[in-house]
């Protein structure tokens, strides 16, 4: 593996910056392509390194496969070296470390214009790669793409050109001249040619990534800033909403813990259970692993699933697969059996990934002879990576296989009586984990990562207040993130003085201590946050009516009410020590309305339409009012508008005004939410997650501020993975209860603890309530 020397900081060449060419047609250099056919015969991870100098330059370099459509309309899948160093991007035909002064074939800068979207994984010349995709965000048919063999590798590089995005945004916000800033801002030139007239100088709008990955490449690293905090995000066994789930481990077989929800079983409706199991292999190892349909490599593993084929596959995230197997191996005199089912996955900004799968039927895979066709039952794999001990370099990861048990032999079996259940297929589901943990062990080179996964930095101070430009998550680690010198020996490390050894042992204490957080609550400081000089105005909701109306209860349906906020864990005051997080409180805003339409396609700045209750007389007579506009992707589109009041100004000096009347760039980093499914579907409750999401790194949003409100319109179809997600959640919104709690992510001890902004509970919702927006 490829190691980097300290860089400094390059400009292009002749002071000029010029721009990445990421598509099929020649750039200066780029004729003679040769084709690279099918999986290659060497890869290269991606590398890392940071430089030392008073910069702090990062870089990364590995092999990727440059695919797309020439000018002819042929398919192409080129195998290039990407090199990244800082805010440029330079790519090559070889290995510019093997081969000095070889030129780039394309290079230039990665600046705000620039989106990029993970588009998950398609078959390219008969392999299996996980596709990148490149656009400019004000001109969206300049396109192009990368692949990469490995999900982990696409993670990789979605991070580094993130971090790459980070690095130009820092720059642009240091100042600088004007010239140097439309240079920043110029169009992205996909096409081979750079446009040099037009230019953005608005801002940066909607600089976001769309993906979903985790919102850091490095795990021991400080941040640009230099600050000497680390921003970590510790989430825990529940996520940032408390669920009703009550795990209870009911048998080990095979080292592997078998759970059960006794809450649910008391319901008597069957039982919720899942095998959970230590992999001493990386998440992304895990997950490509459970994805592959190599049979020779899953009968290694899979007693029951190992027979597969692909019969399809949607938007790179979603697949229709056959299998068969013989249940001999499970029980005698029975004929072979076959089934259908789909995949759908996803990776979430906490770098854990989310498999579902569902019995389904295909017209592909008609009733065959011979087989009698059976259901294999619901389940969801999640894996998740958990951080090494300091000083370790081993990785591991949390694979939970989870599934809905209906078999009598269950409650035989689990109280160690002797039960025919290990001869059912909810039994076979459970030991894939068990399977994949041995499996993985007896193949160490499965488990293999280069260095490049943990590296420590050592980065100068270039600014006291780069939260608002770095947005950076450590994992969830027990330990501090080693700041200052990466070179730091274990001899070093052990011969820490006491008072790091007493911090160290006060984090690992705060896992101790979890649950006495849970009896704290936040509560926003009304007179930090709005206005303390201007008198409250009384916000009276009756003047004031959605489409969808307020529940007068519970059981009502078809409604919103307002939950507190004790449902929802948040960052504590001290957060940046010990990662304690703590309840919720009442939020600091009241939701006056909810508006539930129907749209054509997406529509932004609903609060300026004629229907919108901020036009209202009432309306215009509030102090501040914050709108979120839900956009739903569906046949029709939706619109779900929720209208939160202060009943005082914003306080210019707070976190909350620095939020209205800041720049898009700083929302993106800051704008949180936490969703809870407190009643459905269990598989629901699984692909939605109680994880907070920076929806600024997850989706597009806009950001409208006028007057006395701010507009902030959620494009959740700008995302493959949240459109699969709230189609799921969209086949079950009648049954469903969700809650949502708003908040501004705090990232620095003076904005600590954090408070809620606003709360939402949506009552089993239809679909068919929605009114036309321009009706």
């Amino acid at each position: 593996m490829e190691t980097t020397k300290a860089l400094k900081e390059e400009g292009g060449e002749g002071g000029q910056e010029k721009e990445v060419l990421l598509d099929g047609s020649n750039g200066s250099g780029s004729s003679g392509d040769a084709n690279t056919n099918g999986a290659p015969k060497h890869r290269h991870t991606p590398t890392a390194s940071y430089g030392g100098d008073e910069k702090g330059i990062y870089e990364i370099f590995g092999w990727v496969y440059h695919i797309g459509v020439n000018s002819i309309g042929h398919e192409y899948c080129h195998l290039r070296f990407l090199f990244i160093k800082g805010k440029y991007v330079m790519m090559y035909k070889r290995d510019p470390h093997e081969n000095p002064g070889i030129k780039p074939i394309r290079k230039g800068v990665i600046g705000p214009t620039l989106m990029v979207e993970e588009l998950g994984r398609r078959k390219v010349n008969d392999g299996d790669l996980y596709v990148i995709q490149f656009y400019n965000r004000l001109d969206e048919s300049k396109k192009g793409e990368i692949a990469c063999p490995t999900a982990g590798e696409a993670r990789k590089w979605m991070e580094a050109f993130d971090h790459a995005k980070q690095q130009a945004e820092y720059e642009l916000s240091r100042g600088g001249s004007t010239r140097n800033k439309l240079n920043m801002e110029a169009d992205i030139d996909l096409d081979g040619h750079r446009p040099r007239v037009r230019r953005y100088a608005h801002g940066l709008k909607n600089l976001i990534r769309i993906g979903k990955g985790p919102e850091m490449l490095l795990r021991q690293t400080s941040n640009l800033g230099g600050s000497g905090t680390s921003n970590r995000y510790f989430e825990g066994e529940f996520g940032d909403a408390i669920e009703a789930h009550e795990w209870k481990c009911v048998r080990t077989v095979n080292g592997i813990r078998i759970f059960e929800d006794v809450v649910d079983s008391k319901r008597g409706k069957g039982a919720l259970v899942k095998a959970v199991g230590l992999v001493d292999a990386s998440a992304d190892t895990a997950f490509d692993v459970i994805l592959n349909l190599e049979r020779r490599k899953r009968y290694e593993w899979d007693m029951l699933t190992a027979d597969l084929e692909l019969i399809d596959s949607y938007d790179g995230h979603y697949d229709v697969v056959y299998g068969t197997y013989d249940p001999k191996y499970l029980t005698r005199w029975q004929s072979k059996r076959d089934f259908v089912f789909t995949r759908q996955w996803f990776r979430g900004q906490d770098g854990a990934y989310t498999i579902l799968q569902l019995p389904a039927a295909h017209k592909k895979r008609p009733s065959r002879s011979g087989y009698r066709r059976t259901s294999i039952s619901p389940s969801t794999w999640e894996v998740r990576r958990l951080n090494s001990p300091m000083g370790s370099n081993t990785t591991k990861c949390l694979v939970t296989h989870m599934l809905e048990i209906r078999s009598s032999g269950w409650l035989r079996w689990k109280k160690n009586s002797s039960s025919k259940f290990e001869q059912t297929i909810p039994y076979a589901l459970l030991s894939q984990v068990a399977g994949l943990k041995e499996y993985i062990g007896a193949n160490p080179s499965l488990s293999f990562e280069s260095s490049a996964t943990v590296v420590q930095s050592k980065l100068s101070d270039v600014s006291t207040s780069s939260s608002e430009f770095e947005d950076l998550e450590v994992q969830d680690e027990f330990y501090d993130a080693i700041a200052g010198d990466s070179t730091s020996s274990s001899e070093d490390e052990e011969s820490e003085d006491d008072t790091e050894n007493k911090k160290i042992k006060l984090k690992n204490v705060s896992w101790a201590i979890s649950s006495l957080a849970l009896k704290r609550a936040s509560a926003p400081d009304v007179n930090k946050e709005l206005d303390p000089t201007v008198p409250p105005v009384h916000v009276d909701a009756s003047q004031f009516s959605g489409s969808l109306h307020k529940g007068r209860d519970e059981t009502d349906s078809n409604c919103w009410t307002c939950p507190s906020g004790t449902g929802f864990m948040i960052r504590g005051k001290t957060y940046l020590k010990d990662n304690a997080k703590i309840m919720g409180s009442d939020p600091l805003l009241k939701l006056i309305a909810v508006d539930w339409f129907k749209v054509d396609t997406a529509t932004d700045k609903i609060a300026l339409h004629p229907r919108s209750l901020v036009q209202s007389d009432a309306g215009k007579k509030l102090p501040f009012i914050l709108v979120i506009n839900l956009e739903v992707p569906a046949k029709p589109n939706y619109s779900l508008v929720l209208y939160y009041a202060a009943e005082r100004p914003v306080n210019k000096n707070s976190l909350l005004g620095r939020f209205v009347d800041g720049t898009d760039m700083f929302r993106d980093a800051r704008f949180k939410l936490i969703p809870s499914i407190v009643e459905g579907y269990w598989m629901v409750k699984r692909a939605v997650g109680t994880k907070a999401c920076l929806l600024g790194k997850a989706v597009t949003c806009k950001y409208f501020r006028q007057d006395n409100f701010l507009e902030i319109d959620v494009d959740i179809g700008s995302s493959s993975v949240a459109r699969s997600v709230i189609g799921l959640v969209l086949g079950y919104v009648t049954s469903l209860v969700v809650d949502l709690a708003i908040l501004i992510e705090a990232k620095e001890e003076a904005e600590l603890p954090e408070y809620i902004l606003g709360t939402v509970r949506l009552n089993r919702v239809k679909p068919e309530s929605a009114v036309p927006l321009n009706a």
